[in-house]
């Protein structure tokens, strides 16, 4: 039992010792980017609950995913929070990131990070508006993404067949670009939902990412 106990505690300790690290002087919490040209940047979190920070095992996973498919690719970051997921892309050599939140204090922490990243202004844009009526504006300025990453607030659970919903009717994802949504891990999603298809979903910790892609219409009435 001992020795149970001493491998329990040598657990709880590292545990706590990463929640610390991940906390400046003052107790802010604050992320980090894990490769590319930004590597070890510091990132702020917003304040407050309205956002859940994406943790590094989850990060590091989606792009060893996505892979070297990130180069060169244009990303839209819904309900962006710290805009960690869209830094990511940037510093791995995404072409141009859009981040979209409504929240201000959020919007406001995406800026300070990205000029902390010194990424060139022509590389992103950020919208504080809602994501449905942001969603409209990229159509109309006929903006296309290779990827859509959604993280929507895991108590607003209408929420995510809603944005499924409006992505697969909309135009803002290339015919075959893919979209990523992260949910709590007990949360069930359709496995199809119009031309969008489940492909890939994987578990970490209290979140799962969903991985979906377009079908073509011929192979859904077959």
């Amino acid at each position: 039992m001992q020795i149970i106990y001493n491998k329990l505690k040598k657990i709880y300790d590292k545990i706590l010792e990463i929640s610390d690290r991940c906390k400046d002087s003052e107790g802010e919490v604050y992320l980090r980017v894990i490769a590319g040209k930004a590597k070890g940047k510091r990132l702020k979190a917003p304040p407050g609950l309205t956002t859940r920070p994406v943790t590094d095992m989850v990060k590091e996973a989606l792009f060893n995913v996505l892979g070297r498919d990130v180069a060169g690719s244009r990303l839209l970051d819904l309900f962006a929070g710290s805009g960690s997921i869209g830094i990511e892309a940037l510093s791995r050599g995404a072409d141009q990131v859009v981040f979209i939140d409504r929240d201000a204090k959020a919007t406001q922490v995406i800026k300070e990070n990205l000029d902390n990243c010194k990424f060139d202004l022509h590389c992103y844009e950020i919208y504080r508006n809602d994501v449905f009526r942001a969603l409209d504006i990229l159509e109309r300025k006929n903006n296309r993404f290779d990827y859509v990453y959604i993280d929507p607030p895991f108590n607003h659970e209408e929420i995510f067949a809603q944005i499924l919903y409006r992505l697969d009717k909309g135009q803002v994802i290339d015919k075959d670009g893919r979209m990523i949504i992260r949910t709590r891990c007990k949360k069930k999603l359709p496995l199809d939902l119009g031309c969008l298809k489940e492909y890939r979903a994987d578990k970490y910790g209290e979140s799962t990412l969903h991985y979906y892609k377009h079908i073509n219409e011929e192979d859904i009435n077959l």
